[in-house]
């Protein structure tokens, strides 16, 4: 997946390169860029109905968006604008097989079709959107993964799922995983260490510590020294979960092919410049978008 450049005044949409090689695939993943909101900043994209934005904001946002999307990569020619099915995300491993528009909102973090002119989304501004693809069965997922859908394998659910509705097998599944919050910046505690340990064997290569600094202690350290035992003097480590590497992980445990994933290089803490990130933004910002669809003849 290309690293994108912001744009002033374009709306720019993301897409994994090997999804966009598959002519009948609609998908993509939003950022910031370019939108009508004006409460997270100027002109951005929000996606969301958030309480702090106007719902005709986010409408025309949604609108702008599905057009991009639709049209982005097929210049000179227009299609239609795809019906979009969102859900009320849950952090669960709740999974929907839709087929025509739901006549309420869902309430869970994946969706399924296999039918053309709907575009299935989930919101995101850290967490993971991640996109599944059957080449074979014409069949598309999309999935919300946080640490808490990550922990609930939500990923190798929605892959069984696949397989279960389509008869998708996993060497015709491709995967691209969109931006959110990387191993750089997603700093958890040690009870998410240890809730991931009691259910990966591979969770330790999931984290990585960081002893925090103090100049003052690094340079005056007998000021600090203390009659307890050794350790009890230390500065706490900071613990930091890498989701991109936890979620190809499970990809790759349930057979998918490690050169049918495609991953996103951007932080939404780091890029937010381009990108919403709910921790970085202090808990006020955007949500952006991953979607995918089956693009109607």
């Amino acid at each position: 997946m290309p690293k994108a450049t912001p744009n002033a005044g374009k709306l720019t949409v993301l897409r994994a390169s090997h999804l966009s090689r598959i002519p009948w695939l609609v998908h993509g993943f939003s950022t910031r860029i370019a939108g009508f909101s004006r409460t997270y900043g100027k002109d951005t994209l929000n996606l969301g109905f958030t309480k702090h934005d106007s719902k005709a904001a986010v409408e025309r946002n949604r609108a702008a968006f599905l057009s991009e999307v639709a049209n982005g990569n097929r210049a000179g020619k227009q299609f239609p604008t795809p019906s979009l099915i969102t859900l009320r995300q849950v952090h669960s491993d709740i999974i929907h097989l839709v087929q025509a528009h739901p006549e309420s909102r869902l309430v869970g973090d994946g969706l399924l079709t296999s039918t053309p002119g709907v575009l299935l989304a989930v919101q995101t501004a850290d967490c993971l959107p991640i996109i599944l693809v059957d080449v074979k069965h014409r069949a598309v997922g999309v999935f919300h993964a946080g640490w808490r859908g990550t922990l609930k394998r939500i990923i190798e659910k929605g892959v069984g799922q696949m397989r279960l509705q389509f008869g998708s097998r996993p060497h015709d599944l491709r995967a691209a995983i969109g931006p959110g919050i990387h191993g750089c910046c997603y700093e958890v505690g040690e009870e998410v260490r240890e809730k991931f340990e009691s259910q990966f064997a591979y969770a330790a290569g999931l984290f990585r510590e960081v002893k925090e600094s103090d100049p003052v202690r690094e340079k005056y350290p007998l000021l600090f020294l203390t009659a307890r035992a050794p350790g009890h003097g230390e500065l706490p480590k900071k613990i930091f979960l890498d989701l991109v590497k936890a979620n190809r992980q499970q990809l790759l445990a349930v057979g998918v092919s490690a050169k049918s994933i495609e991953a996103s290089p951007l932080c939404t803490s780091c890029r937010t410049d381009l990108l919403f990130s709910y921790r970085a933004e202090k808990r006020r910002t955007g949500r952006m978008m991953g979607v995918v669809g089956i693009r109607q003849k």
